[in-house]
């Protein structure tokens, strides 16, 4: 069976067309379009009109792509930009009534958990009670658990874009004041959900996202072109540095340093805070790098339990769009 996914987030459609092979994912094609939609969302939230219209022509590539590619109609679903704008129902009936695709704009709480079971597959059982952090451009995904799903999953509004806009982006680099503040918020809102993950004491904790691997890559774990089997590691010390030496240079000279690429380096400082707060709340020295994630997870769903569950989730925007503030902890249910 082959399949595909296509992810839209704050900047590029990602397409993933893959193999199911001994109940794993096997990729045979990726492909992606930048379309920076968290720069062109204004501060109403509101997706634009040429937005819009960009995100239809990246759509329909990525649809045709698949379709060249043998794969039966890809798994289309966006994240915090799509899912929190005020305009989001609009967006997607647009969408849908110029490419036949339905995109769905999945909770926060069910990102987290399908990335938890990518990374849960990715680290298999001998990791133990593990813990997931995901950082993304509008939202921070948070998941803990012993089996397959997590036994909670939360999702928090500390993506690195968000951040970057609300505390960043006025100077460059930005003043001493404005990181403080930054720092301020995040440990505010991380506050219980980090207390959570300390309490629960989990044996191992994998990071997921661009953000991350690139964060990683400036602490000097390997490079991406040695391959997704080489071990990569970030320890908070390190991350640590990392928050100090990103502070001090604006964006232009972060996209020199390595691992850093030009479209996000002007998120990279506040996504390594994110990062840092996190592991020091949740008393973690140590993450692993995970190159599974959200995609991942949506087609081992699909592998392990059909179609019916994505239809099941019936989570577009006609349901309204998420709330900006957390999102409740959710207890899964034991017998998933």
């Amino acid at each position: 069976m082959r399949m595909s996914v296509i992810d839209v987030g704050s900047k590029t459609v990602r397409l993933v067309v893959a193999d199911a092979q001994g109940g794993v994912p096997l990729p045979v094609h990726t492909a992606k379009w930048k379309l920076r939609l968290s720069e062109q969302v204004g501060p109403d939230g509101m997706v634009p009109e040429p937005a819009v219209q960009q995100l239809i022509t990246a759509v329909s590539a990525a649809t045709r792509t698949a379709q060249r590619w043998g794969a039966a109609a890809p798994l289309t679903f966006a994240t915090t930009v799509v899912r929190n704008a005020p305009n989001c129902l609009d967006v997607v009936q647009t969408l849908y009534a110029r490419t036949g695709i339905r995109i769905r704009t999945l909770p926060g709480e069910v990102e987290a958990e399908l990335t938890f079971l990518g990374a849960r597959r990715w680290m298999g059982w001998r990791a133990g009670p593990l813990a997931m952090l995901d950082i993304g451009g509008g939202s921070l995904e948070v998941a803990f658990g012993r089996g397959r799903l997590p036994d909670f999953a939360a999702s928090l509004p500390l993506g690195a874009n968000r951040l970057t806009r609300e505390f960043l982006s006025e100077e460059q680099p930005p003043c001493g004041e404005s990181v403080k503040a930054l720092r301020r918020r995040i440990r505010h809102q991380l506050r219980d959900v980090a207390s959570r993950i300390r309490w629960e004491g989990p044996r191992t904790t994998v990071a997921t996202s661009r953000t991350f691997e690139q964060l990683g890559r400036l602490c000097g774990a390997p490079p991406g072109r040695q391959g997704p089997f080489v071990p990569r590691h970030l320890t908070r010390r390190d991350l640590r540095r990392a928050v100090d030496r990103l502070a001090v240079l604006p964006s232009s000279e972060r996209a020199q340093l390595a691992g850093i690429s030009a479209p996000r380096a002007e998120q990279s400082l506040a996504g390594a805070l994110v990062g840092h707060t996190a592991m020091k709340l949740m008393g973690i020295t140590e993450v692993t790098i995970c190159p599974w994630a959200i995609r991942e997870g949506i087609l081992l769903r699909l592998i392990e339990e059909g179609s019916a569950w994505w239809s099941d989730l019936a989570q577009t925007c006609d349901a309204g769009a998420a709330p900006a503030g957390p999102t409740p902890l959710r207890v899964a249910d034991p017998s998933r």
